[in-house]
C-alpha cells in the first residue's frame, strides 16, 4: 500500500524498481505484489476497504506501522531467527548480480540479449548507437555489451562459429539464451519492455 500510494499514486508498472525492490524484500514475485496493487485500486475486499480506509487519509501512520513491521522482522535479529533454514529464491536471483561481476544481473542481460535480435553481427559493436545506448542505461560500458553480445553470437545455432572464446560470463549468458534465444522473439521483446521500468531513471525516453 505504501509503495501503491507513493506519488504518483497508483498501480506502478509491473518492473518498476519500487515493485521490484519491495518483492525482494519480501520474496513475494513482482506479478504477486501488482496484482495486489489492482486489488487496491479496486477496493474488491472488506479487508482492503477496511485497510484502505485505515491508512489511505493518513501516511504519516502507515509510515510508522511499515517501520514497525520492518522491525519485527526475525524479531529484531532476523539472521540468527532464519540460520539453518534453506532461501528457494526464485525471480530473486534474476535481479542480484551475477557471482564474479559485481555490475551486471541476469535481466541486464535479457536487455542485451533482445537488442542481439535487433541487429546484425556487423553492428554488434561498441560504437553502435544502440549499444551505447544500452550501454548508458545499464549503467556499464558499451564494450561490455558488445562482448555479451560477441558470447550470444557463440549461442546462436544459426550463425557459423569461429573458435568459442574462453569467458566467465559463458555459462550466464548460456542460461538466459536457454530461457529466451529458442523461444518468440516477440516474447523476449515485450518481457525486455517491461523490465525497461527497472531503469526508468537512465533509459531513454522513460522518464
Amino acid at each position: 500500500m505504501q509503495v501503491y500510494l507513493k506519488k504518483p499514486a497508483g498501480v506502478k508498472p509491473l518492473y518498476s524498481r519500487d515493485i521490484v525492490n519491495l518483492a525482494l524484500e519480501l520474496h513475494f514475485s513482482p506479478q504477486s505484489l501488482y496484482r495486489r496493487m489492482v486489488s487496491l485500486r479496486r477496493l474488491n475486499t472488506p479487508q482492503i476497504e477496511r485497510l484502505w480506509n485505515t491508512y489511505a487519509k493518513n501516511p504519516n501512520k502507515l509510515s510508522r506501522e511499515v517501520e514497525l513491521l520492518r522491525t519485527m522482522e526475525g524479531f529484531n535479529n532476523a539472521e540468527a531467527f532464519y540460520e539453518g533454514v534453506e532461501v528457494n529464491e526464485s525471480f530473486e536471483t534474476d535481479f542480484r548480480p551475477i557471482p564474479g561481476f559485481p555490475t551486471l544481473t541476469p535481466v541486464m542481460l535479457v536487455l542485451v540479449l533482445d537488442l542481439y535480435f535487433r541487429l546484425t553481427p556487423n553492428t554488434m559493436v561498441p560504437e553502435t548507437p544502440e549499444v551505447a545506448t544500452l550501454a548508458k542505461a545499464l549503467g556499464i560500458s558499451a564494450q561490455q555489451v558488445a562482448d555479451i553480445m560477441e558470447i550470444y553470437q557463440q549461442c546462436d545455432p544459426y550463425l557459423r562459429h569461429k573458435q568459442p572464446t574462453e569467458s566467465p560470463l559463458t555459462a550466464p549468458c548460456l542460461a538466459v539464451w536457454q530461457r529466451y534465444g529458442n523461444g518468440d522473439p516477440s516474447d523476449l521483446a515485450s518481457y525486455a519492455t517491461q523490465l525497461q521500468e527497472y531503469y526508468r531513471q537512465t533509459w531513454p525516453n522513460k522518464r
